[in-house]
């Protein structure tokens, strides 16, 4: 990724990191400009393009090759979620190398079926336009940097707000007792280190069972797999692990 590691060295020597490149993807030009705005000053975030609908998303998003796309659900032309679903099955590059951006889902409505749909789709997470740009700012870095971003209670209360689809949601490879534990773990919202304290077991053990999980449940990342245990009903809202 561009914005994902030292790029150059200061005077002294000291390694500099490259800013978190951002495309804001909002079919609204007021909203849109003023994101470009306030995220640009924020430490660590360069905001590199825009877009106003999922279409020119696409086309800017492997043109331009940004760390993280912040994208609306609601817009014209293709919407946010098939506007991810199409920038996660492929290569964000043209030469078919690269690897896609993270997708940070930006909405107004936090109980939004479409909001859903976009996690499902592999979004990493999704933030509330109404939030302080600092902590818009924090989710674009904690994304850009591999992690996820979970809001379990909205995102319980989303999920099972829709008819659940029970077993059929989760695949026919079933997950060991263990790993069930691991995606309950998941679920509230549990870092890795937080899950090796609370099952005293090491931090490479949890990996191991995370990526287990992933692969399992051909879930995308963290929230996509947390997504698939709601609608399966493996997980419900108020668990608190």
């Amino acid at each position: 990724m561009t914005g994902s590691g030292p790029s150059a060295a200061d005077p002294a020597g000291a390694p500099v990191t490259a800013p978190v490149t951002v495309l804001v993807a909002d079919d609204d030009a007021v909203t849109r400009s003023g994101l470009r705005t306030l995220l640009s000053v924020q430490p660590g975030i360069a905001v590199i393009g825009e877009a106003a609908d999922g279409v020119e998303a696409v086309e800017v998003a492997r043109r331009l090759r940004p760390d993280v796309v912040l994208m609306d659900v609601r817009m014209p032309r293709r919407n946010g979620i098939e506007a991810t679903r199409q920038l996660l099955a492929g290569s964000a590059g043209a030469a078919g190398s690269a690897a896609p951006p993270k997708v940070v889902v930006i909405t107004t409505f936090e109980n939004d079926d479409y909001v859903t749909a976009a996690l499902g789709a592999g979004a990493s997470g999704f933030v509330l336009k109404r939030l302080p740009v600092r902590q818009i700012a924090e989710a674009v870095r904690v994304v850009a940097a591999g992690e996820a971003i979970l809001f379990p209670a909205a995102l319980g209360r989303m999920v099972t707000a829709r008819p659940l689809r029970g077993a059929e949601a989760l695949p026919k490879a079933a997950l060991t007792v263990r790993e069930e534990e691991v995606l309950r773990l998941m679920a509230t919202g549990l870092s890795n280190p937080e899950i090796a304290q609370s099952l005293a077991v090491s931090l490479e053990t949890v990996k191991t069972h995370v990526g287990n999980v992933l692969t399992k449940l051909g879930a995308q990342n963290r929230t996509h797999a947390v997504v698939i245990a709601y609608e399966s009903g493996l997980v419900v809202p108020g668990f608190a692990g």
